[in-house]
């Protein structure tokens, strides 16, 4: 007990603080309808002097990284092969291939508008995949460098305002387009980055769009792990020949499969993913809460208009890819 003292009175201040930024998050969240993840971001960049302080950095810091890699393996409990049966194969390779394009086009207008191509993989994932969640776990693998904080602040900032955008706007577009329940879940679940914003803009069209954009997002949600896979053996080629080399697959997406695997298999009962799911959504306010802590708010101003033109590109690019094959062959 002795020995565990020292370690409580160096992590508890800080890891307390990043607790109480996500229960501040989740009560504007359930209260007044906010973006959780996005008020955990700001509530934590208003508080960011705290990361800065001796005694609670250390805390802060395991939020921002150990429990964020807990959060990212919980979710894989989410997944199941089932949920995927009956929804079609040519939907699933489009939202499959709308994935790495999105990617794709975030590395290339990083070149073009000079930006890191890490940065483009960090804005294209998360685009792509599922928004804040996704930033967070393509950010774990980043470099610790002066940029990576930053970045990973600025990118869930940004996804999540377009989220909450295409949330509000896109079921009016599938209206004026006269697309059926069907082709708007897909387009909903394909398009939209957090999840959160999916459910409540299928459930606001109708219950069968609801249930369908929120499978496809599952989908796209089962797509980070082999997305992360890649970007760790990047990033591990990648760096110097004397440096620390980041594992070849990295223990929190294995947890991720690992779960993913059991849920298919019917191995988890829905007790405990009952039991679960208030954690995976608590473990990722809190690490989402301790980046904004550790952000420094000036530094986070410095990333520019480009990179929020990379962002509405994205989102925009990825709208364009799914739509055109709905309208052309009605998938």
């Amino acid at each position: 007990m002795t020995r565990l003292a020292p370690l409580f009175r160096c992590y508890f201040p800080g890891f307390a603080i990043a607790a109480v930024v996500a229960l501040a998050a989740q009560f504007l969240a359930d209260h007044y309808g906010a973006p959780s993840m996005l008020m955990a971001i700001l509530i934590g960049l208003a508080l960011n002097f705290l990361g800065e302080d001796t005694r609670t950095a250390p805390g802060i810091g395991l939020a921002a990284r150990h429990v964020l890699r807990i959060g990212v393996a919980l979710l894989g409990i989410r997944i199941s092969a089932d949920t995927l049966a009956g929804l079609g194969l040519a939907p699933l390779s489009l939202v499959a291939l709308a994935v790495p394009l999105t990617i794709g086009f975030g590395l290339l207008l990083a070149r073009l508008l000079g930006q890191p191509g890490r940065f483009g993989f960090l804005t294209g994932g998360a685009v792509a995949i599922c928004g804040a969640s996704a930033a967070m776990a393509i950010g774990a693998l980043l470099p610790q460098d002066d940029r990576r904080e930053r970045d990973i602040a600025f990118t869930v900032i940004a996804v999540t305002v377009m989220s909450t955008l295409a949330m509000i706007l896109y079921p009016v577009l599938t209206a004026r387009l006269g697309l059926t329940d069907a082709s708007t879940g897909l387009l909903l679940g394909a398009t939209i980055h957090d999840v959160a914003q999916v459910v409540g803009a299928g459930f606001s069209v109708s219950p069968e769009t609801g249930e369908i954009s929120t499978v496809f997002k599952l989908f796209r949600v089962m797509l980070l792990a082999p997305v992360v896979v890649i970007a760790a053996l990047t990033l591990r080629n990648g760096s110097a020949a004397g440096g620390r080399r980041p594992p070849l697959v990295p223990g929190f997406v294995i947890g991720f499969l690992v779960l993913a695997a059991a849920n298919s298999l019917g191995l988890v009962p829905q007790a405990l993913r009952d039991l679960l799911d208030p954690l995976i959504r608590a473990s990722l306010l809190m690490a989402v809460g301790a980046v904004g802590l550790r952000t420094n708010l000036p530094g986070l101003m410095t990333v520019g208009a480009t990179a929020a033109l990379m962002i509405v590109a994205e989102t925009v690019f990825l709208l364009a890819i799914v739509l055109g094959p709905l309208l052309i062959w009605g998938l």
